[in-house]
């Protein structure tokens, strides 16, 4: 009879752990950026692909604190921006390179794959893709003031009226307004780290100029939209989305260059199922789902063909912004080289510190 009970015992085991493998296999774990998996995107893709999507929400900061904690595990498709991924790959090992072979490469934008493909290559091996991408720069109410570049936060004729966050986009776009180029100077850490000092001295003394430093989207539309803050280095988006609210409020490319960023596909270390992830970038990718993931983000995407279907609107907006010399003039991110925001982070933890 023990022996009856542990066969039945055993089989019942072996059931529940085939269901539970079953159910991962049928599973996407999405970390990824608030706006890029819309509700009705996900369900669409459920419907066709018969997959089941987790999204969790995150930034660039948290994938990487998440990924490393756990080696890569814990999800099956991550969005790290570009210039993130060769740098914690070497450091900490939490991506695996991408089959290219299970990819739809015609229906991406060939000069942007190439280029990602190239941004994202460590020891001949690929590990992002591209997705999403956009700018940072200056959203004004040109009703009430003018600026022209990212420093402008700092007079004194706006002063407790502006507002930026304290990260690594604002220690470069204030080197770039210095006329400095950091981009040059990652591959020398004496020069970038006195470079940075200098930056974090300029950050420090016009952090008392802000109306608040900001740190989430819903507190800098609100003092936007109130005429709190008259001035903000902030995202594109944000401030095409303000402009279609208030027509005084314009999102402005600064002098000295928008930050271009894309974000990626990027398989962690540990993801159990590659091949959920893989139909998630061609379905992505399908010019129809790209235009409607552009349209919940508000970025243009890598897409071939989806800028055609998107909101005249929004590609109106990008016209104004971004006349063509200042699309020339945006300052891609290349890579971060590894130990580069462990600089960053003491100058900007110095700045926060600061009264």
């Amino acid at each position: 009879m023990k022996f009856q009970y542990s066969v039945i015992a055993a089989s019942i085991l072996a059931l529940s752990t085939s269901g539970a493998a079953l159910a991962q296999e049928k599973t996407l774990r999405l970390l990824t950026w608030a706006d890029y998996a819309p509700a009705d995107i996900v369900a669409q893709f459920e419907k066709e692909s018969g997959y089941k999507v987790e999204v969790t929400l995150s930034n660039n900061e948290e994938m990487i604190s998440k990924l490393r904690a756990t080696g890569g595990a814990g999800f099956d498709l991550a969005q790290p921006s570009q210039d993130r991924i060769t740098g914690p790959q070497q450091e900490f090992g939490i991506y695996k390179p991408m089959d290219l072979s299970k990819l739809k490469s015609e229906l991406f934008i060939p000069s942007m794959l190439d280029a990602t493909k190239v941004n994202t290559t460590l020891t001949g091996k690929v590990y992002g893709l591209p997705h999403i991408w956009g700018t940072d720069g200056l959203v004004v109410n040109t009703k009430l003031t003018k600026m022209t570049d990212y420093t402008d936060v700092c007079r004194g004729d706006v002063k407790g009226k502006v507002s930026f966050r304290l990260k690594r986009p604002t220690l470069i776009a204030f080197a770039f307004a210095a006329g400095k180029d950091p981009f040059a100077l990652y591959n020398d850490t004496k020069a970038y780290t006195a470079l940075m000092e200098d930056v974090g001295k300029t950050l420090t003394a016009c952090k008392a100029n802000a109306k608040f430093i900001w740190d989430n989207k819903d507190q800098l539309f609100n003092g936007m939209r109130t005429n709190e803050v008259v001035g903000a280095i902030m995202w594109d988006t944000g401030g095409w989305k303000l402009n279609g609210e208030n027509p005084d409020i314009k999102f402005i490319a600064p002098k000295s260059g928008a930050l271009g960023w894309i974000d990626t596909f990027a398989i962690p270390a540990k993801g159990r199922n590659d091949a959920a992830a893989y139909a998630w970038i061609n379905f992505n990718m399908r010019p129809e789902i790209a235009a409607k993931v552009a349209g919940s983000a508000g970025n243009f995407t890598a897409s071939k063909g989806a800028d055609q279907l998107m909101d005249a609107k929004l590609k109106a907006q990008f016209a104004e912004s971004f006349p063509e010399a200042a699309i020339k003039a945006i300052r891609w991110y290349p890579t971060v080289p590894a130990g580069l925001e462990a600089i960053e982070g003491r100058i900007l933890d110095r700045v926060k510190a600061a009264n």
